[in-house]
């Protein structure tokens, strides 16, 4: 019964750390950039400060494409972008604010684009997890 009383304790405390923020899950994710597969592009590095992001994205989807925006949570990048097979890029997102350097975010990514062979206008969807440097 003792040993009982003394877990149910130690997890109220845990709970009460997570609740006031002082330990917090979002800190312990790894970090991580990922776009769906079937648009055949792929996020090969990134890097978030506190008022921007920066997203290098490859096209290897067989076609050439046009980037017509990039956002990752409040971040976007609005500049038509031609992205020919197998060329990568790196887009300087702006107009974010991710508060002080150490903490960790994670933002949903959309990538706007037109395939330039059927000239259909797709969106490709995604995550980026990252530490603020």
């Amino acid at each position: 019964m003792t040993y009982g009383w003394a877990i149910l304790v130690v997890a109220a405390a845990i709970v009460a750390l997570a609740y006031f923020g002082v330990i917090s899950p979002a800190k312990f994710l790894p970090e991580s950039c990922t776009i769906s597969s079937t648009s055949g592009m792929a996020c090969l590095d990134f890097k978030v400060t506190p008022v921007s992001a920066h997203v290098l994205l490859i096209n290897s989807g067989g076609r050439d494409i046009i980037i017509n925006n990039v956002t990752a949570g409040d971040c976007v990048y609005a500049v038509a972008f031609d992205m020919p097979d197998g060329t990568s890029h790196t887009f300087n997102l702006t107009g974010c604010s991710f508060g002080a350097k150490g903490g960790k975010v994670k933002l949903d990514m959309r990538v706007v684009y037109t395939d330039l062979y059927s000239n259909f206008v797709k969106e490709a969807a995604g995550t980026l997890t990252a530490q603020v440097s």
